[in-house]
């Protein structure tokens, strides 16, 4: 990240870049601070996006073989498309991709052994985007609440951040209430986070999954149909039941490591890490992948149109608990 950094304050840029990694809002906070200084005033007309997979990379390569509007620069930025997860030859053309052309790739997920992983980690720079450990959690966020000219106890700081996930998503959005809730008041207090941030939809969540552990739909869906009520929307809620998931089969993979370095290498927070824990010892393995892998089938059936969301998530749980 500092030679992303380092490139902006020199105003050299290298023609290829990889953000990958979790933390969602600090690639897209790098994706566009790039983006800015490498158009500088140049308009839209030399800047291109491709999302998703399934992307047209002789249609990028035209693109890319375009001279710049008056610009130094004609900027692609090329976002979740899994090329760096899949074989391909794209790294063959950036060999000879004209040096006026930036591109810019943003991923979750990547393969090192990957042939393009290995040509923009050797030819640009490829950086992984992610918080380092609950120091620098609590530091970003006091910094935010700091420059809105909030002021807190350090207790008051790590009960927040015990409330709230380990993403700068849900950071970001709990910070911005507490803001708007505390007005013209300094101070911001543990009563205003039980206010503000009950983390409802998290505990709910937990114990969704606690009732699948022990059989009980009628409980599962109990806390399902509460959060319907609530206007959650049954995607969001299938999002955080795959994200869910994926956490608890990392958790059972790890072992006995210690609470900080899971924390780091599963991108959530140490305070949640026990929690975890807990829930993950209540089923094996296999159960667990199953369960991971009903809820993404159960995602692209949304996608696909094949089923109702609201009703896919009420079979996908009466599912989870009759296996």
């Amino acid at each position: 990240m500092n030679r992303i950094k380092d490139d902006i304050k020199q105003r050299k840029f290298h023609n290829l870049y990889l953000l990958y990694g979790s933390e969602e809002l600090l690639k897209k906070n790098y994706r566009e601070n790039l983006k800015h200084f490498i158009l500088e005033n140049s308009d839209e007309m030399n800047f291109s996006k491709f999302e998703n997979r399934g992307i047209d990379l002789s249609e990028v390569q035209s693109i890319a073989d375009t001279l710049p509007f008056f610009s130094d620069y004609r900027l692609i930025v090329i976002q979740d498309s899994g090329l760096f997860k899949t074989s391909n030859d794209f790294a063959d053309y950036l060999e000879h991709m004209p040096d006026s052309t930036i591109i810019i790739f943003v991923e979750k997920e990547i393969d090192k052994r990957n042939k393009l992983y290995k040509y923009v980690n050797k030819n640009g720079i490829a950086a992984e985007i992610k918080l380092k450990d609950a120091q620098e959690t609590l530091n970003w966020a006091a910094r935010r609440l700091k420059d809105a000219g909030k002021v807190f106890t350090r207790q008051t700081m790590e009960y927040f951040l015990q409330r709230v996930d380990n993403n700068l998503y849900s950071l970001s959005n709990e910070i911005d209430k507490l803001v708007a809730y505390t007005g013209d008041r300094q101070e911001v207090t543990i009563a205003d986070i039980d206010e503000i941030c009950p983390a409802f939809l998290q505990n709910h969540i937990f114990q969704m999954v606690d009732a699948v552990g022990a059989s009980d739909a009628d409980k599962a869906l109990k806390l399902y149909n509460e959060l319907i009520e609530l206007k959650e929307a049954p995607s969001y809620i299938l999002y955080m039941l795959i994200r869910h998931f994926n956490i608890l089969l990392q958790i059972s993979s790890l072992g006995g490591a210690a609470k900080n370095e899971i924390a780091a290498k599963i991108g959530i927070s140490p305070y949640f890490v026990g929690n975890y824990q807990r829930q993950a010892a209540g089923f094996k393995r296999e159960q667990l992948k199953n369960a991971l892998e009903s809820s993404l089938d159960t995602e692209q059936k949304f996608k696909t149109g094949i089923l109702d969301d609201q009703i896919g998530v009420e079979l996908l749980i009466v599912g989870l608990v009759s296996r």
